[in-house]
């Protein structure tokens, strides 16, 4: 771990710690302040999709023009839709600020910095390490996102105490995430250029869609991948958390609160398993590790639904995040490895974006499966066996191309 590794690890932990607590808050905030519940959902959707394209324009050309220039702009984003959120309540504004602007409104990673990040720490450390140190920064990642919704929790209950009004509390919060973004700003400048991409190491692209999308030699085996990687996410749509969440709801009638316990500890479960993908990888392979781990949290996944208490269904969920992540690290460790130095930015953001816009298909579906109370339990039955296919898929495809763990 060298200087430029912490300052890494630190902007991910706060940049994380920034989304974790604007999640809880934005829709309240956005309601607050006279949106109403068709507008926030507009807004919302406009923001995933202005992310998403950011994140590509700014990932696939970082390698060329600059991986700290381009972390920079990403943060210069954060803070100029905190501004705008933060000081009007005009609904075309806060629409092209949420479509221009980076923010994340569900806590999850948004933007170019996580694809140029995995980059950076790809070409600073030691390939033996790779894994190792993907893994914790996964766990960092996710340790942060549950101390920033606790943080905004207890927030606003003692800003409540003084007084404060609801749309103060939250514009606070807002306030808070475009502060971060200036921290972040300021974290990516003391970058040494070590960090940046190899220079001299090929011929620069000379077609063009290698200027375009940043990959020549790796874009097949990019391309490939994403395409499984979307996959994996569309499957993981028809289950993410605020889809499992309703579900307890309506099978058991759990509320909101205790919900929130449970999927705070899940959360530090799948963070915590990130852990093991080093070790397993570094003894088994990376692709063997993805897959051996993924299929057993898949098969986990579909038997949540056919609990038959409460109980039962929240001890074989808490399993299943205990190896959830475990694919996380080492699919990313995995990416990187094979691409070269000078492509990995643009590899990690291509395949991010891959993931962003299958995991945005999925509960279009998820929504119509549950207006029917016969088949709230499908979504669960539907993600386990698509993601099994895809663990099938890319243990066919990969498991004879070799990278270093």
């Amino acid at each position: 771990m060298t200087r430029d590794a912490w300052l890494l690890f630190g902007t991910r932990f706060v940049r994380l710690f920034a989304y974790g607590s604007l999640s809880v808050v934005l829709v309240f905030y956005l309601i607050s302040i006279g949106l109403d519940e068709r507008e926030t959902g507009v807004l919302l959707t406009l923001t995933l999709a202005g992310d998403t394209v950011v994140s590509l324009l700014l990932t696939t050309q970082a390698d060329r023009i600059g991986r700290r220039r381009v972390l920079i702009a990403g943060s210069t984003l954060m803070v100029a839709a905190a501004i705008v959120f933060a000081s009007t309540r005009a609904v075309w504004l806060l629409f092209i600020a949420g479509t221009v602007g980076v923010l994340s409104p569900s806590g999850n990673e948004v933007g170019p910095f996580l694809s140029i990040e995995q980059a950076a720490l790809s070409q600073i450390v030691a390939d033996r390490d790779r894994t190792h140190v993907l893994a914790w920064y996964t766990l960092v990642g996710s340790f942060a996102t549950a101390i920033g919704a606790l943080a905004t929790g207890l927030a606003m209950r003692g800003l409540e105490a003084i007084g404060m009004s609801p749309p103060q509390r939250y514009r606070a919060i807002v306030v808070l995430y475009g502060a971060i973004g200036v921290v972040l700003a300021a974290a990516f400048l003391r970058l040494s250029r070590r960090t940046e991409a190899q220079s001299g190491a090929q011929t620069p692209p000379l077609t063009i869609i290698g200027r375009l999308s940043g990959l020549e030699q790796s874009r097949g085996v990019v391309l490939k991948l994403s395409a499984l990687f979307s996959l994996d996410a569309f499957a993981g749509g028809f289950v993410i958390q605020s889809f499992a969440a309703y579900w307890f709801y309506l099978r058991f009638g759990i509320d909101p609160a205790a919900l929130g316990t449970i999927f705070f500890w899940a959360n530090v479960l799948a963070g915590l398993s990130a852990l093991l993908a080093s070790r397993l990888a570094a003894r088994f392979g990376l692709i063997e590790t993805m897959v051996a781990t993924h299929i057993p949290s898949n098969v986990l996944l579909m038997l949540v639904p056919v609990m038959p208490t409460l109980r039962l269904a929240v001890l074989v969920l808490l399993a299943r995040f205990s190896i959830s992540q475990m694919d996380v690290p080492t699919r990313q460790s995995y990416l990187m490895a094979v691409v070269p130095p000078e492509e990995r930015s643009a590899a990690a953001g291509i395949a991010g974006v891959a993931r962003t816009v299958g995991a945005a298909v999925s509960p279009v579906f998820v929504g119509y499966l549950f207006a029917r109370p016969s088949l709230i339990n499908v979504p669960f039955f539907i993600a386990g066996a698509l993601k099994i296919t895809y663990d099938l898929l890319l243990y066919r495809s990969f498991r004879n191309r070799a990278a270093a763990t």
